[in-house]
């Protein structure tokens, strides 16, 4: 935001907004809501408790005051939750989620033990193995908002999580790769980047197929709206992965996120921006992949 020149004050309030608005949502979609919240509070609260950041912050402050910080970050954390918390008169998770905030600014969590948490895809879309690693976690709540609509026969739910899906998978494709990375495939550009979204629909059907199943099953007359947004998913997808490359090797940059930005508001202006994007990432990805 700052350098699109936005006031960090308008950064503030839209993130408020955001936080009561997602927080809103939540309560009013399931009876466990609480229990989810608590439990996302105190994930984000120990990721503060890794044991060599807090080794570091042991050797500039004295013991103390490392203390004082632990218990202030952990609580700076933890206070969006427990103000919604209250708000919702819900006083007895909000003391418990406070004094497991302070509790946690003791512990030191050791992140040295490596656990590879396996994924159902192969090596080469690395994409989809790495980032499936950082985000495997949302797919059973997208799963469990599938489940929540049915329950609610709420149909506009289960599409909503299937779009969380394809969101996700977004996210995959916002870091470029090494260049050698590219390189080393043996294809003209125009067949990599098919190669690229052929994998990445293909995946994106393969996880969102639960959800796809589910919601024929239960709300056989909105069809046709399903597909609707499975194709748009469909289009997202191979929006960003022509807009990846269309900037390689650099990162995506502003250009590049606003067209994305303009599409999101006015999907038909998509028309006009992948043949844009394909023939910007056949360009720069020529002399990498052709050059004899």
């Amino acid at each position: 935001m700052d350098e699109v020149g936005f006031s960090p004050i308008l950064g503030y309030t839209l993130a408020i907004i955001g936080f009561y608005s997602i927080s809103v949502y939540l309560f009013s979609k399931t009876e466990f809501a609480e229990y989810f919240y608590s439990v996302i509070s105190i994930s984000f609260i120990s990721k503060l408790s890794e044991k060599r950041r807090n080794d570091f912050l042991k050797t500039i402050f004295s013991i103390n005051n490392y203390k004082k910080l632990r218990i202030i970050e952990n609580l700076i954390f933890a206070v969006p939750f427990l103000a919604f918390l209250l708000f919702k008169q819900l006083f007895v998770i909000a003391v418990i989620l406070f004094f497991i905030s302070i509790f946690i600014s003791i512990l030191n969590f050791n992140t040295n033990f490596h656990f590879t948490i396996p994924t159902p895809f192969s090596k080469n879309p690395f994409e989809f193995s790495v980032g499936f690693r950082k985000t495997f976690y949302i797919f059973p709540f997208a799963y469990f908002l599938t489940y929540q609509s049915i329950i609610v026969e709420n149909f506009n739910l289960g599409v909503a999580s299937m779009l969380l899906i394809a969101v996700v998978i977004l996210s995959y494709y916002s870091k470029p790769e090494n260049e050698f990375y590219v390189w080393s495939f043996n294809l003209t550009a125009k067949e990599f980047l098919i190669n690229k979204i052929k994998t990445g629909l293909i995946y994106y059907t393969y996880l969102s197929l639960p959800i796809i199943i589910s919601l024929i099953v239960f709300f056989q007359n909105e069809i046709s709206t399903l597909i609707i947004f499975l194709i748009l998913g469909y289009v997202y997808i191979t929006t960003i992965i022509l807009a990846k490359y269309s900037a390689f090797p650099n990162e995506m940059n502003l250009p590049e996120g606003m067209l994305i930005g303009f599409s999101l508001m006015f999907p038909p202006i998509l028309l006009g921006i992948i043949p844009f994007f394909y023939i910007k990432s056949v360009n720069q990805l020529k002399p990498m992949l052709e050059n004899d």
